[in-house]
């Protein structure tokens, strides 16, 4: 048996004021996308927001419905209206934000697992990184430099098909 440790490198920024400009703009239209969520069930309302390499920023909310499973995060509302309105451009980074019914909006959440594995994909798919960058209304700012880190096992085409890599598997990294 061998024990292996995996390190997740981030930023941790005390505020907005410290972000770099385009990313505090970012967040900024994500924390603006949760007024777009539909959450009559949850009340829980999150908003993302894309930058693209062209320089366009994709927003998306978090919408429920009665049959839970059936609802979609804003990540993935995002995500998908990417490939609908920009094919095949890039996804530089998105900003991920909240809005709860009840409480404070003043830590940063994470992106759920399938919108983990779907940013995962995107990366791949586009063969370069995406930057995460996850606030609430107030506080701290958790700014991650790839998706891959946020899911260092992900399930790629490279299991469909049998072939492996060690960006797909960091435990081959040793």
């Amino acid at each position: 048996m061998a024990l292996l440790h995996l390190q997740l490198d981030y930023e941790r920024f005390a505020g907005d004021a410290e972000l770099p400009p385009d990313e505090f703009a970012l967040l900024q239209k994500a924390r603006e996308a949760t007024g777009r969520a539909y959450a009559p069930y949850s009340q829980f309302r999150v908003g993302a927001a894309i930058r693209l390499v062209n320089g366009h920023i994709i927003v998306g909310a978090n919408q429920e419905n009665a049959s839970f499973p059936a609802g979609l995060c804003a990540e993935r509302v995002a995500l998908s209206a990417v490939t609908s309105q920009f094919p095949g451009v890039a996804i530089r980074a998105i900003a991920i934000s909240y809005l709860p019914a009840q409480g404070n909006a003043d830590h940063p959440i994470s992106p759920c697992g399938i919108c983990r594995q779907t940013l995962v994909e995107y990366e791949l798919l586009q063969q370069q990184p995406i930057r995460i960058i996850l606030g609430g209304s107030t506080g701290e700012i958790i700014v991650v430099p790839a998706a891959q880190l946020l899911l260092p096992f992900s399930f790629t085409l490279h299991d469909l098909t049998g072939q492996h890599s060690s960006i797909d598997h960091p435990h081959q990294n040793g």
